[in-house]
């Protein structure tokens, strides 16, 4: 991997009640839980040393809280890109009450009646990808886990449903970049949770 080309930090929001009990959360605007909290700072000592050209955040307050615990409250914009998926009619469900009634759904594959399509999330996922290409130097973006997941397949040229390959856990750095030259998207780091407490 070449030295100075940039890098795209993604950083999932802290833990919410939800995210404990494997609620979908799309755009119901949870706050973290305590240990969301303590995670969120943790997270920022993390990135202590990192300088960005853009730092950008969802308006959600979950990922908004969590940049604003990392120490990036005065120099982020808002991104409404960046938010969660809109699950629909699956908002707040589980997997499991899901999977009771409609065995064979993948989110990443049918998207939520109600709600976004794959292609819609990856639509938004698009234009963050322009956006952050276009900008000279490393950025930091702070959202949710579909979102990001679906974010990173797209930066690899890769289509949405790729994202179910992907874990990601409350408060976990990744990083994108690339390998060679900017024709070259790579994931660089992913899900690290080395400064998630217990």
């Amino acid at each position: 991997m070449s030295k100075g080309l940039p890098v795209i930090y993604l950083a999932r929001h802290g833990e919410t009640v939800w995210s404990l009990s494997g609620q979908h959360t799309g755009l119901t605007d949870l706050p973290l839980t305590e240990r969301g909290e303590r995670n969120a700072r943790a997270l920022g000592e993390r990135l202590t040393g990192l300088t960005f050209a853009k730092v950008l955040t969802s308006p959600l307050q979950r990922a908004a809280r969590t940049c604003a615990l990392a120490g990036f409250e005065g120099v982020a914009e808002v991104d409404r890109d960046l938010r969660e998926w809109n699950y629909g009619d699956y908002e707040g469900r589980t997997s499991a009450e899901i999977h009771a009634q409609r065995p064979d759904w993948q989110l990443f594959r049918d998207g939520c009646p109600g709600g976004e399509s794959p292609q819609d999330v990856g639509a938004r996922a698009d234009r963050v990808v322009r956006r952050v290409r276009a900008l000279q130097g490393d950025v930091l973006l702070f959202s949710s886990g579909h979102f990001l997941r679906t974010l990173t397949v797209r930066w690899l040229g890769l289509e949405p449903a790729g994202g179910r390959l992907l874990l990601l856990g409350t408060a976990a750095l990744s990083a994108l970049s690339y390998e060679h030259n900017l024709s070259e998207p790579v994931i660089r780091l992913w899900n690290d949770t080395r400064h998630v407490g217990t």
